[in-house]
């Protein structure tokens, strides 16, 4: 039975990129060796690394004065390591769920923290809008898609300050304007390949400028200096996010990305407006993903929520429970995720709602 995989993450990889990944692991570059056992600063690796670097610049348009690094630790390593680098005094962050309220928490450990808007008294059912960036913050930082609540931004915040922002969940889904951030990062396991790396996009700039000793290993200017390759990186998940940038570029960048995204929320979104038993979590529809898309079941069906995933289940649609703090359903609409199988998600809604 084909599989319709909604995971939030780790989540689907394009057919590409595992294949790709699968024949590296047996004989990688014609080398006889397998990925998992060469050495990372061998001239096949290093190549890897090199054109893994070049081509987001070249998907996201990177200007000159950024370096791009992967960089082992997850998201969760850079809610520390990007205050550890660039917290002088204060910074504002929004909070817009628990990733948010994560690297709000890590942060407060380097300096000051100032919360210039929050939607957790509405359960984060809407990304704020109306809040105001004081000019004296070392920066500003915002979570851009929020994967248990199924809001997102999808535009660059114009601020007079250093821009953060946490691209784990939708980067690649859209063109950024890179040039108004200071830094970006992005855990893999979502739109670029398997867990274990995390992508980092730095401005020159903006490092070197805190008091603070920065341990050698929280210090971006280290991996800067060494390519991404100070200590052994996670080979694997940078060897298949190049393919997985390989293939986006195949399909014609990222703004084909968006417009397949675009087409592939709409079609759910229509689904569950259209439905008396299903209804979306999210209460602003300027804030609803595209990525991750939540909803539940109107009280009168309520008690149908199992049952609805184990009706999924049998049809092979994977993934779709939702986070315990909203209940429901979840579909994540990655990249790699094909329109067909959020058209077998709508039909299988369609056909329950129908036999009940």
């Amino acid at each position: 039975m084909k599989k319709h995989n909604f995971s939030a993450g780790p989540s689907i990889l394009s057919e590409y990129t595992i294949k790709n990944t699968a024949d590296a692991i047996l004989n990688f570059a014609n080398t006889g060796l397998s990925l998992l056992e060469v050495s990372h600063r061998g001239k096949e690796f290093v190549a890897v690394m090199d054109e893994a670097q070049q081509l987001v610049k070249e998907l996201l348009d990177v200007p000159e004065g950024y370096h791009v690094l992967y960089l082992g630790g997850g998201a969760s390593l850079q809610f520390c390591m990007a205050p550890y680098n660039l917290l002088r005094s204060k910074a504002g962050y929004l909070d817009t769920g628990t990733w948010a309220a994560n690297a709000i928490k890590e942060a407060r450990l380097f300096g000051e923290v100032e919360v210039l808007a929050s939607s957790k008294e509405a359960n984060y059912t809407y990304y704020p809008k109306g809040y105001e960036v004081p000019e004296d913050l070392d920066y500003f930082h915002i979570t851009t898609n929020n994967t248990i609540y199924g809001t997102e931004l999808r535009t660059d915040p114009d601020v007079k300050v250093p821009l953060i922002a946490d691209m784990s969940s939708d980067i690649f889904s859209r063109p950024v304007d890179v040039s108004k951030y200071d830094l970006i990062y992005a855990g893999a396991q979502k739109n670029l390949g398997p867990a274990g790396a995390t992508l980092v996009i730095v401005k020159e700039d903006a490092l070197g400028k805190v008091d603070r000793q920065i341990p050698t290993m929280l210090d971006y200017r280290t991996h800067i200096k060494k390519d991404s390759m100070f200590n052994t990186p996670p080979v694997l998940p940078v060897f298949s996010s190049l393919q997985t940038l390989r293939y986006y570029k195949e399909l014609g960048g990222v703004k084909e990305m968006e417009k397949r995204d675009l087409a592939k929320a709409a079609l759910l979104y229509d689904a569950i407006d259209s439905s008396k038993m299903f209804v979306g979590t999210v209460t602003d529809p300027d804030s609803r993903s595209i990525m991750n898309v939540t909803f539940v079941m109107t009280p009168e069906y309520k008690e149908l929520e199992k049952d609805f995933v184990d009706f999924c289940a049998a049809r092979g649609i994977v993934g779709i429970k939702g986070h315990r703090s909203v209940g429901g359903f979840r579909a994540s609409l990655y990249n790699a995720l094909p329109i067909e199988s959020v058209q077998a998600l709508v039909d299988a809604m369609k056909e329950f709602e129908k036999a009940h």
